[in-house]
């Protein structure tokens, strides 16, 4: 007869193993849910659709962003002065940024290498460098709350949440200095630049609709009318439509990005606070801060499929590529180009590989090797481009028509950690 207490004991130790190895063997990409009562974080293989591993972050998460190369999530406490980073292959908390009092809304540079935080109770815009882990720079903005960071990488716009004196705060990221202010009626809540840069949506409390800017001339076109308390609205790379989470139905909308007419309506669970697209563009990911859920939307028209989280769950994001996809086993790797950024960043592969470029951007690119290795002038979209490397070293290249676009190929001589 087995002694039950010693096989408990095993059982408990198994299940513990067995948690622990979960998020290593994931799937396909992972997506990151803040639940803001929980001061948590839960993680979904996008692969099985099952949380993975749940993190305690920062108190209050709410904002939370995926670095391009997969490898980073950020994550603010807005109850905490810091933004919690988190390692993706290993899903564990590396380190506590601190960056001041109340940090909410979160933005990135694509090329990975800038954060900043919209640190509303010390009413200025953090610009956390990801490299060194900290904050380099600050820029005073009243009451920010959330910021969006134009394709080219120019200009961020910040949601400004000073009573009385709501506005868009445009700063320029090169010096770092506040370049104009739109006023507005009402108080700001999410700001989104559509994938080509071409217009920027804006959602206001208390008005039923999502306003439209062009960011070329800060002028406002016709909006998208929504029902009741639109929050997050976007154009993704590769939607035809664009899409709008609205609170008060409890459903993503989507929408002609030309005309501004809706063009279905898809329920999902209560109160949906934030959404993002899957890596392969075919489901929506919604987070639903009322019923402690995220709703998983197939595009194609399939089924619904639903994954309890955390309690009152706010903003998800999700990776574009696996934490792991920056070293690869086989003969081949395979590089992205999307919303002016090379994706994954920095690749690892073994002498001898071939390496690949596919163009899934609106845009042309190119890629210009440092060492005057081959490269490519111009890649259209929809183009591929592909070299062997047969030496060992460190290849940087840069866009050769945007060249703030950066990235590298690491080369070794034997497979990597082998």
């Amino acid at each position: 007869m087995i002694a039950m207490p010693g096989f408990a004991r095993i059982l408990v130790i198994f299940a513990a193993l067995a948690a622990s190895a979960a998020a290593a063997l994931a799937a396909g990409p992972k997506a990151y849910v803040g639940n803001f009562k929980d001061s948590t974080v839960s993680v979904i293989d996008t692969g099985t659709e099952r949380v993975v591993a749940t993190l305690p972050v920062a108190a209050g998460p709410d904002g939370i962003i995926v670095a391009p190369n997969g490898r980073s999530v950020f994550v603010s406490g807005s109850g905490a002065a810091a933004v919690s980073e988190i390692d993706a292959a290993s899903d564990r908390v590396t380190r506590a940024i601190d960056v001041g009092k109340g940090p909410q809304g979160l933005a990135m540079t694509t090329d990975g290498k800038w954060l900043l935080v919209a640190v509303n109770g010390d009413d200025r815009v953090a610009f956390v460098d990801t490299s060194a882990h900290g904050v380099s720079a600050t820029v005073p903005v009243p009451k920010p709350h959330t910021i969006a960071i134009r394709p080219d990488g120019r200009q961020a716009y910040v949601a400004s949440q000073e009573p009385g004196h709501f506005a868009l705060v445009v700063i320029d990221m090169a010096t770092r200095a506040v370049v104009t202010q739109i006023p507005l009626d009402k108080p700001p809540r999410d700001l989104e630049f559509s994938h080509d840069g071409k217009a920027l949506y804006l959602t206001l409390a208390g008005v039923a609709a999502v306003q439209v800017l062009d960011p070329a001339t800060n002028q406002w076109g016709a909006p998208v009318p929504t029902g009741v308390s639109p929050h997050i609205a976007q154009h993704f790379m590769g939607m035809a439509s664009g899409v709008v989470v609205v609170q008060g139905p409890g459903e993503v909308m989507l929408f002609d990005p030309a005309t501004h007419a809706a063009v279905r309506s898809i329920p999902v669970g209560k109160q949906p606070h934030w959404l993002d697209l899957s890596a392969d563009g075919k489901k929506l990911w919604v987070s639903n801060e009322g019923s402690n859920d995220v709703s998983v939307v197939d595009l194609a028209g399939g089924p619904m499929h639903t994954v309890a989280v955390g309690n009152a769950p706010r903003k998800i994001a999700l990776q574009r590529t696996a934490a792991s996809e920056g070293a690869h086993a086989g003969g081949s790797a395979h590089v992205a180009i999307r919303n002016f950024a090379f994706e994954p960043a920095q690749i690892t592969v073994k002498a001898g590989q071939r390496v690949s470029w596919q163009n899934d951007d609106g845009a042309p690119h190119g890629l210009v090797f440092k060492d005057g290795s081959t490269g490519i002038d111009l890649l259209l979209p929809g183009k591929a481009f592909a070299r062997v490397f047969d030496k060992p070293g460190v290849y940087d290249y840069v866009c050769s028509v945007h060249p703030y676009m950066t990235a590298r190929v690491t080369v070794v001589g034997s497979q990597p950690g082998s």
